[in-house]
């Protein structure tokens, strides 16, 4: 009897460990090698391409089919794409109507023409820009199985992000180029159609061979294998490279964990190279001109200076190279590199390519689900360059004054969805953007006012230590943030976040008493807030009288921008209203004033100070 009882707990001690172990490895990332090879036809935009991809499921869970973006599919007549911006109220000004008036030669298609997983044909289907295909036999857990694939594309006129042709006269803006596979987490699958919003990507190695007409200068993700028999700015330094033999060049990139692969292309291209000391090398290519020479030249000083202030700021940089590239259609993300149009003033130009940098910390390596959680990527990214522009520039000036008072048009529009909407799903491309740019980046702006500034800064560098290359979601934020804090907030993800009730605090009254002063503040918006009062005295001296919620069970350290001290109670969120006592007599004050650092995203200024 004893030895069976002791054979059950071993048995219920093994069940308890799987599950566990399960729970443990609930978050999980599946992990992709692309093997690709592709023939560009510069005359008719038209490339031939085969695909080995490696596809290891590192998640519990059966797979029975997998599925394919096929980006190049949206830039058709009746495209999914082509009808939101058609039907939108307000489109976005580079496409509106211009994909259902592309001719079958200015349209872009990417079809799959053959696919097999290991050895074997699999049954697939083409429904706009996501191929579904069945397997014939299930990839099992902890398993990796090899597809290949043999496909073709058009390369569509430059309409959005990429294409050919642009405004500008660049020829190739090769982004979402291939059949790429979709992710699947702990969510499941991700195959959401292309609808002209965000992207989110399995990390992996590419190795990418292109074949080009040798006049061509190709620039953007990874490193290039084969330099000295290239050239076009890349060789070693008192290399020859060789004359090619026929009319097209075979450039060779390789690419460590990244989750996507971009390349651009012109034969009008200059290539320069800066490195730096820490073995990071920037390139440069665009097309020499009156509109563009200049002031790329000067851009060269700059990207080198925001790597090392982002690195320093958010996490080292994790790559050996950036490329900056002329091309897309305003300025757009990619692994190790960007699009940017060219033709700009420096000051553009230097904004422009810090943001697009910036995305490589939050979209190319930390890398939230951009769909479901596209302010973590672009308002991050916001709040990243903001601060780097300032830096740069030596701006003395509020660096996210341009992000509040986006945040507060977006509110007085009427027009405010919650951040958690779907970024695909939002009824206009303005609340969208508010949302997704300017709230999110109020939303780290004012964390710093909530926990203070120095306990942000350091969560920011632990959430990048702890979640790089893991795809972390709300919660693993908040969750940084509170371990470096010590106060809880989920509150603050539950009001800024999932809803859109706003911020609004005023000082209702303030009062002579028999013992000094009585000051009322009062809660009009409906998203609750701890509150900082500053009393500036008659003799120029300054108090300070802190508020915080209950419900984050602590305070914020005092910051030594703020003045003395002198009281601190907690407001719980269910009392409209607050009550404080001071010691100090009525006709000593000057101003209350609630928030003077207008770091708190007040909706209504005006009632936060009173003046005698």
């Amino acid at each position: 009897m004893a030895k069976y009882r002791f054979k059950s707990l071993l048995g219920l001690f093994f069940f308890m460990a799987i599950g566990l172990g399960y729970a443990q490895n609930g978050r999980f990332q599946q992990a992709v090698s692309y093997k690709m090879e592709v023939d560009m036809d510069v005359a008719t935009n038209r490339y031939q391409g085969t695909q080995v991809l490696a596809y290891t499921n590192n998640s519990p869970d059966t797979l029975t089919r997998v599925f394919y973006h096929l980006y190049y599919n949206a830039f058709q007549p009746g495209s999914m794409m082509d009808v939101r911006s058609r039907t939108i109220a307000d489109p976005d000004q580079r496409v509106k109507d211009r994909i259902s008036k592309l001719t079958p030669e200015e349209i872009g298609y990417l079809h799959t023409t053959r696919l097999t997983m290991n050895g074997k044909p699999v049954t697939y289907k083409e429904v706009g820009t996501i191929l579904e295909v069945e397997l014939a036999s299930p990839i099992l857990p902890n398993s990796t199985v090899n597809f290949e694939m043999a496909f073709e594309g058009q390369v569509p006129l430059q309409v959005r992000r990429s294409g050919r042709d642009s405004e500008e006269g660049v020829r190739y803006s090769m982004s979402q180029w291939y059949p790429k596979m979709a992710n699947y987490d702990e969510q499941g699958w991700h195959a959401n159609p292309y609808v002209a919003r965000e992207f989110y990507g399995i990390w992996g190695d590419f190795d990418v061979k292109i074949t080009i007409d040798k006049t061509y200068t190709l620039g953007g993700t990874g490193y290039l294998q084969n330099p000295n028999q290239i050239g076009h700015g890349y060789q070693d330094d008192g290399v020859k490279v060789p004359e090619p033999k026929g009319k097209t060049l075979t450039w060779h990139f390789v690419a460590p964990q990244v989750h996507d692969f971009m390349w651009a292309a012109d034969n009008k291209y200059k290539h320069d190279k800066v490195q730096m000391a820490n073995g990071i090398t920037v390139h440069h290519f665009y097309i020499p001109g009156e509109k563009t020479t200049e002031n790329w030249e000067k851009l060269k000083e700059f990207t080198p200076k925001a790597i090392d202030f982002l690195s320093k700021n958010f996490g080292q940089y994790p790559y050996k190279q950036f490329s900056v590239v002329q091309g897309g259609d305003g300025g757009m993300e990619y692994a190790m590199s960007t699009l940017i149009t060219g033709e700009r003033s420096l000051s553009s130009l230097v904004g422009v390519m810090v943001h697009e940098l910036a995305h490589s910390w939050f979209h190319g390596v930390l890398a939230s689900n951009e769909s479901l959680y596209p302010w973590m990527d672009e308002g991050f990214t916001s709040y990243a360059s903001n601060l780097a522009m300032a830096s740069i520039f030596q701006v003395s000036a509020t660096p996210h004054r341009g992000s509040y008072g986006g945040y507060f048009r977006l509110v007085k529009s009427g027009l405010e969805e919650p951040m958690s909407t779907h970024a695909d799903h939002y009824q206009t491309n303005s609340a969208y953007g508010a949302a997704a740019y300017s709230k999110g980046a109020v939303f780290l702006a004012q964390l710093g006012y909530v926990i203070g500034e120095e306990a942000r800064d350091r969560g920011m560098l632990r959430y990048w230590n702890t979640w790089k290359f893991k795809h972390p979601n709300v919660n693993d934020l908040i969750r940084v943030m509170e371990k470096e804090s010590g106060l809880e907030l989920d509150w603050y993800k539950e009001y800024f976040v999932n809803s859109t009730k706003t911020i609004d605090y005023g000082v209702k009254e303030v009062k002579a008493t028999e013992d000094g002063t009585s000051i009322t503040l009062e809660r009009v918006g409906g998203m609750p807030m701890p509150v900082d009062v500053v009393i500036t005295y008659k003799d120029g001296t300054k108090e300070s009288v802190y508020l915080p919620l209950e419900m984050m069970r602590g305070e914020k350290k005092a910051e030594s921008t703020t003045p003395k001290l002198v009281l601190s109670q907690d407001w719980s969120w269910t009392h409209p209203t607050h009550t404080i006592s001071l010691k100090r007599s009525l006709d000593t004050i000057k101003s209350v004033e609630i928030d003077p650092s207008k770091r708190m995203a007040d909706v209504q200024a005006e009632n936060n100070k009173v003046e005698f």
